[in-house]
């Protein structure tokens, strides 16, 4: 198995000082903003670069709610729901077992049943039944006597199914926003802003956004038939429903710019004052660790729900049922509200448990099978992965590879062995460069059932065509993603120096919210830094610097990163990509920085070559001066053998320069620099004080037998010859 390269991540720098012309322009506009150079500059780098540009979209008047009627049959759809409550006919409300899925049923529901509608709804079982729309489904709700299907985030695909229905005199309403194929479904209305007829201003909406914009055009009509201004209309809907679609906008990663940061920004202000019971259950046990009265202090940001609320709405779909998180947004007493959220949460803690352990059995496959120089796509299977978890691991997969990544489960095969008509379901993530959903089409004659976004997509395939899709795949892949494609590259806003990180820049960094797609937090590049201590979080899980310059020093959380992964050791100089975030402990703040990136800085990397280099020139007979503390003294030697026995007592017998460099940095006595460590160990071995076997970029095999027999260092060759090298002045 050939290892997987690892490729060189690029930082993109957006703002760049040093154009005179340019940071003039930006002085000045910061001024007249009343704000501080760097926050300007990311305003510029969003493409504000005037006063009034900047005041617009800092108060969002740049930002306008687009008229829903000019969604493609979003009038169709109004009237035959309209015509179901006349006629009180009984509506189901068919959705996806995401958060979207889970907020676009949730807001569908509660706005239909405000108007007195006969309503229920139905979320497919994710490992029963699979994404979307089946006929074994419409069967049960047919035996229910449903009479209209609305469909909210699923559905743009159910040719099929729509005709089954009809069998049953079943309308059909469909709502979605994946893409769409040419062939649309014969159903009543089908509004989706990515239909190809469609003219709508700014199709990046959510599953939600949709449902969000039907119910507007509704309230809408009925403002228009009681003679009262359609504003009315679209501001209850704005007033009741913001939050829920604010949620499901952000979890499912959609851009926040145009109508999405109008309708995000008045669902944060919403949910920090939430009347809705279930959400506040949810938002008080995401925060009990904090302790004390968390509702009114915690912060409601783009970052908390994505990281706090979304993945516990989430993880319901994913591991159980979809239908518990939807019970918690319409929970009408508190007590069933807060056994809710205790229960999301419950089940949240054991999707991270599995998740780690399926990404730990993937990344083995994938180490074990996968073959670098020829394929572009990471393919991979397991009988036994649950379904509701795999795409979470593939976003894993390709964030650490960089590559587009699918995994598939047979969990739920019957057979006692394989069979190659084993279904499989599959998630996948990709990579820019690469559209999923186009590849899928790729390879349509070999898949059962695919669909979704470009950058990720769901697919059912039969164990007997996995090598050929697989081939097939990776073909499609080698046409359209080149090596730039598949660089890792960061898009930071600006370089900033550490003693400019400050609590008042933190909090004036808050204007720009709410941040996602194409609105980011704010990413800064530092650099030089000094890495003062290192030290393991969460039993190692995550790593802690303490880093400085000048008379600055700051602490940085690296999540997700061991302190073997990271490479860095005390006294190195690094790089840092980060955000910037203000901790509170014991009603103490302070700054600190969130990294996403690291590098060891220019200046480090030119010092460790120069060391290489003066370790060469010494070792070829060089002259050297005292104050270089190249001569090893017998508390030298003392110090490294002392390590060596313990590292190799406990099975660890390779080890590198770096290494050995920083444990001895944790060793009482004076330091012991990189040439004079890497005589040390020449001269032991020389002396057979150790077995040494180098293996090539400063890294050594070490065999260690205690003797008890005192060596004389003085009997050493290369010692003598080294100290006739030292020149005293």
């Amino acid at each position: 198995m050939k290892k997987i390269k690892k490729r060189d991540k690029i930082w993109n720098i957006r703002y760049n000082v040093g154009d005179a012309q340019n940071d003039a322009h930006t002085a000045a506009l910061a001024k007249e903003l009343g704000l501080s150079e760097i926050c300007t500059r990311l305003l510029k780098n969003r493409g504000y670069d005037t006063a009034e540009g900047a005041r617009g979209f800092l108060r969002n008047e740049d930002a306008v709610l687009h008229s829903p009627f000019l969604l493609k049959d979003l009038d169709r759809a109004v009237a035959r729901i309209k015509l179901a409550l006349e006629r009180g006919e009984k509506i189901c409300i068919y959705g996806d077992y995401d958060v979207d899925g889970v907020t676009a049923v949730s807001t569908m529901y509660l706005y239909l049943s405000s108007l007195g509608a006969d309503v229920g709804y139905y979320i497919p079982s994710r490992a029963g039944e699979g994404y979307g729309l089946s006929c074994a489904a419409i069967d049960r709700l047919a035996e229910q006597g449903v009479n209209l299907i609305v469909t909210v985030d699923t559905g743009i695909t159910a040719k099929d199914e729509t005709e089954h229905a009809k069998k049953y005199g079943i309308d059909m309403v469909i709502t979605d926003h994946h893409e769409c194929r040419p062939d649309l479904p014969d159903a009543c209305a089908v509004v989706n802003p990515h239909r190809l007829d469609c003219e709508y201003p700014f199709p990046e909406l959510a599953g939600v956004g949709v449902v969000f914009k039907l119910i507007c055009g509704f309230e809408m009509t009925l403002c228009r038939e009681r003679g009262e201004p359609e504003i009315d209309g679209v501001r209850r809907i704005c007033r009741e429903y913001a939050d829920l679609t604010a949620i499901g906008t952000i979890a499912d990663v959609m851009p926040i710019v145009d109508e999405n940061r109008l309708i995000v920004a008045m669902g944060l202000k919403m949910i920090a004052d939430t009347k809705r019971l279930g959400l506040a259950a949810l938002i008080d046990a995401s925060s009990s660790t904090s302790g004390g009265d968390t509702k009114k202090t915690r912060k409601i940001t783009s970052g908390f729900i994505g990281y706090g609320i979304a993945p516990k709405i989430n993880a319901a779909g994913r591991i159980s049922s979809a239908s518990k998180a939807v019970e918690l947004l319409l929970a009408e007493d508190e007590l069933s509200a807060r056994r809710y959220a205790e229960e999301l949460c419950s089940i949240n803690r054991q999707r991270q448990i599995d998740e780690n352990r399926i990404a730990e059995e993937a990344m083995k496959k994938i180490e074990q099978s996968f073959d670098p120089e020829n394929d572009r796509v990471i393919v991979i299977e397991d009988d036994k992965w649950q379904q509701g978890i795999i795409g979470i691991v593939a976003s894993r997969i390709t964030e650490k590879y960089g590559l587009p990544s699918i995994l598939i489960s047979f969990d739920g095969a019957t057979g006692e062995a394989p069979d190659p008509d084993d279904t499989g379901k599959g998630s996948g993530r990709s990579v820019k460069g690469m559209n999923l959903v186009e590849a899928m089409n790729a390879c349509a004659d070999l898949l059962t059932k695919y669909g979704g976004h470009e950058l990720a997509a769901g697919l059912t395939v039969k164990r007997g065509k996995i090598e050929q899709f697989k081939q097939k795949l990776n073909e499609y892949a080698k046409s359209c993603l080149t090596e730039e494609n598949l660089r890792v590259s960061y898009e930071a806003d600006c370089e900033i120096d550490l003693e400019e990180v400050t609590i008042p820049l933190v909090n004036e960094l808050q204007i720009l919210e709410p941040f996602g797609v194409s609105n980011p937090a704010p990413l800064f590049v530092l650099r030089d830094l000094n890495v003062e201590r290192v030290m393991q979080i969460s039993s190692g899980k995550h790593t802690k610097l303490l880093v400085s310059r000048g008379n600055t020093r700051m602490y940085a959380m690296y999540f997700g990163m061991t302190e073997f992964a990271l490479g860095v050791r005390e006294g190195d100089r690094i790089d840092l990509l980060a955000s910037l975030d203000i901790n509170v402990y014991r009603n103490e703040k302070s700054v600190q920085l969130i990294v996403q990136d690291h590098k060891h800085s220019a200046s480090f990397i030119e010092g460790k070559e120069q060391e290489k280099q003066r370790y060469a020139e010494i070792k070829s007979g060089a002259s050297f001066r005292p104050e270089e503390c190249v001569l090893p003294d017998r508390n030298d030697f003392a110090k490294v053998y002392t390590l060596l026995r313990k590292q190799t007592r406990a099975g660890n017998d390779t080890i590198t320069v770096q290494n050995l460099l920083h444990m001895l940095t944790r060793e009482p006595g004076a330091p012991i620099n990189y040439i004079k460590l890497k005589f040390i160990i020449r001269i032991m071995h020389e002396l057979t004080i150790c077995g040494v076997e180098e293996l090539g970029d400063d890294m050594y095999r070490f065999t260690v037998e205690f003797t008890g027999t005192k060596t004389s260092i003085d009997k050493s060759h290369i010692l003598k010859k080294l100290r006739t090298q030292c020149v005293r002045i």
